[in-house]
C-alpha cells in the first residue's frame, strides 16, 4: 500500500495538477504543504514528508510543468504569480483551512508570497535557502542549465549530468544519493531518462528575472515578520547570501536559523542538521 495517496486537481485556468497527500495521523491533523524549486517536483520530499507525517497530514505539490502536473501550453503562466494561485486552489480543493508552509527555493518565494497574500492562513513557514533577495550569482548559474540541458540516452547518463550542474552543492553525496537525486529529476520514456519538467519554463525567466524572483520581497518579508519561521542556509549556497541572512534577522529577531554544513543550494532537507531544526520548530508551534 502507497503512503501516500494521489491527487489530481484542475487549476483555475483548466490545467491537471498532481501532488502527493501523505495522510498522517489521522482526522484532523494539522496539515503541512511541501513546495518544490524551479526544475523539481514532489519527489524532492520523499524523504522528509514521510518523517512529517507522523504527526502532520502532508501535502507536496508537483507545480504545472513539472512532474505529473500537466504542461502549460503558454509559458508565460510559468511563474510565481500562478503557481502560488494552485497552491491556494489546492488547500481549497482539500478543504484545509490552515497550513504550515514548507518551500524550497522557488518554493520558499511561492511561501513567503501566499502568507503576505493570507496570513491568517498560515501558522508559519521552513524556508530552504531562500529570501526576500536572490544572490545574482546564484540566479545567473540557474539561468545556464535551466531548459537547456542535453538529452541523455541512459541512467547513467543521467546521474553522470545530475553530478556535473549539482556537485559543488552536495560535495559529499554518495553513489547512492546521485543515483536517487537522478530518479527524483528525470523520469523514464520509452525506455529513457527524460528530465521531469518542461524546457518552456526558462522562457519567462530569459525574458526578465522578474519572472524568476519577484523585485523587492523586503515588503512582503516584514508584513508577516509576526509569524513563525525557520530559514535553512546551506553553508556553500549562492542563492542566499550571509548579507541577506542577517538583514532578515534583523528585521525579525526571533527568527529561526539554521546552516547545514556539507551543502549548497539547496539542502536536501534529510540531512540531520535539517531535520533536527525542521523537527524542532514544527514542536514549538
Amino acid at each position: 500500500m502507497a503512503e501516500y495517496r494521489d491527487i489530481t486537481y484542475t487549476s483555475k485556468d483548466g490545467l491537471a495538477l498532481y501532488a502527493r497527500d501523505y495522510p498522517g495521523p489521522g482526522p484532523g491533523a494539522p496539515v503541512v504543504l511541501c513546495m518544490h524549486g524551479l526544475t523539481r517536483n514532489s519527489a524532492d520530499f520523499a524523504g522528509l514528508a514521510p518523517h512529517l507525517a507522523r504527526h502532520f497530514r502532508v501535502l507536496v505539490a508537483d507545480q504545472r510543468g513539472r512532474g505529473r502536473s500537466e504542461y502549460d501550453s503558454n509559458p508565460v503562466n510559468y511563474h510565481p504569480g500562478t503557481y502560488i494561485e494552485d497552491m491556494f486552489r489546492l488547500l481549497d480543493v482539500e478543504a484545509v483551512g490552515r497550513a504550515l508552509l514548507v518551500g524550497t527555493s522557488m518554493g520558499g518565494l511561492m511561501a513567503l508570497l501566499m502568507a503576505a497574500t493570507d496570513p491568517d492562513r498560515f501558522a508559519g513557514l521552513v524556508l530552504n535557502d531562500i529570501g526576500p533577495e536572490v544572490d545574482p550569482a546564484g540566479l545567473a548559474r540557474i539561468k545556464t542549465y535551466v531548459g537547456k540541458a542535453q538529452p541523455v540516452s541512459d541512467w547513467a547518463g543521467a546521474v553522470a549530468q545530475c553530478r556535473a550542474l549539482n556537485s559543488d552543492a552536495f560535495p559529499d553525496f554518495t553513489e547512492r544519493q546521485w543515483s536517487d537525486f537522478a530518479g527524483a529529476l528525470f523520469r523514464e520514456v520509452d525506455g529513457r531518462p527524460v528530465l521531469a519538467y518542461d524546457p518552456a519554463i526558462a522562457e519567462p525567466m530569459a525574458a526578465t528575472d522578474d519572472n524568476a524572483v519577484p523585485p523587492d520581497l523586503w515588503p512582503v518579508f516584514d508584513s508577516i515578520r509576526h509569524l513563525p519561521m525557520l530559514l535553512l542556509r546551506g553553508i556553500h549556497s549562492d542563492i542566499l547570501a550571509p548579507d541577506c541572512v542577517a538583514q532578515m534577522q534583523r528585521r525579525k529577531p526571533d527568527l529561526v536559523f539554521a546552516e547545514i554544513p556539507h551543502r549548497g543550494h539547496a539542502p536536501t532537507l534529510d540531512e540531520s542538521a535539517s531535520r533536527l531544526a525542521i523537527d524542532r520548530f514544527l514542536a514549538a508551534l
